[in-house]
């Protein structure tokens, strides 16, 4: 375990690390060789604040954030995108609507942005990735990471679920996870 001011990083195994404060938990994992980790949206426990400077303590050099604007304004957490970024982390929103897969431009846009965070991760650096629970949207979105930067697909999604067990909740967001073909919904 390393102590990270008064914030507690749990390492499990080689593979896995957790770090819990307050309400906020990124649940972590190893991948190329950098740390990929999932939560849920900062403040979505009533402590915004104390989220916020976990997630400074953290460092990761990028987050992205999967929650619509919608469900940024009914969490009280409208800001979110520039304090992520006035903590040094770039910061890229996807809006994705709850048990639903990139849609429209914002699949347009995953190239980029998956090559920008696999640069990050096989870079060691580290990449949080969250959505309002930390489950569907964020797991779909780390596993496909995870495949991406050249994981199995059935090894890395059970890595994936020994650290976030709701990771990945729909047929449809494990075929997008998975790089299926298929029509992809217009937003």
């Amino acid at each position: 375990m390393v102590s990270v001011s008064d914030r507690q990083f749990v390492q499990t195994d080689q593979n896995h690390v957790q770090c819990q404060a307050q309400t906020l938990t990124l649940h972590a994992l190893s991948v190329a060789d950098g740390i990929l980790a999932l939560s849920p949206v900062p403040g979505a426990g009533g402590l915004y604040k104390q989220d916020l400077h976990l997630i400074r303590e953290w460092r990761p050099s990028i987050v992205i954030t999967l929650t619509t604007r919608v469900e940024h304004v009914i969490l009280g957490v409208e800001t979110l995108g520039s304090d992520i970024q006035g903590l040094g982390s770039r910061w890229f929103h996807m809006p994705i609507e709850d048990y639903q897969i990139p849609a429209g431009a914002v699949h347009e846009r995953w190239p980029e942005i998956s090559a920008l965070a696999r640069q990050a991760l096989t870079g060691g650096g580290r990449v949080l990735v969250h959505c309002k629970g930390g489950c569907g949207r964020s797991g779909m979105i780390a596993l496909r990471l995870m495949i991406e930067c050249g994981e199995r697909p059935d090894a890395a999604l059970a890595r994936l679920r020994a650290v976030r067990p709701c990771a990945v909740e729909t047929d449809a967001q494990m075929a997008w996870a998975y790089g299926r073909r298929r029509k992809t919904p217009r937003a």
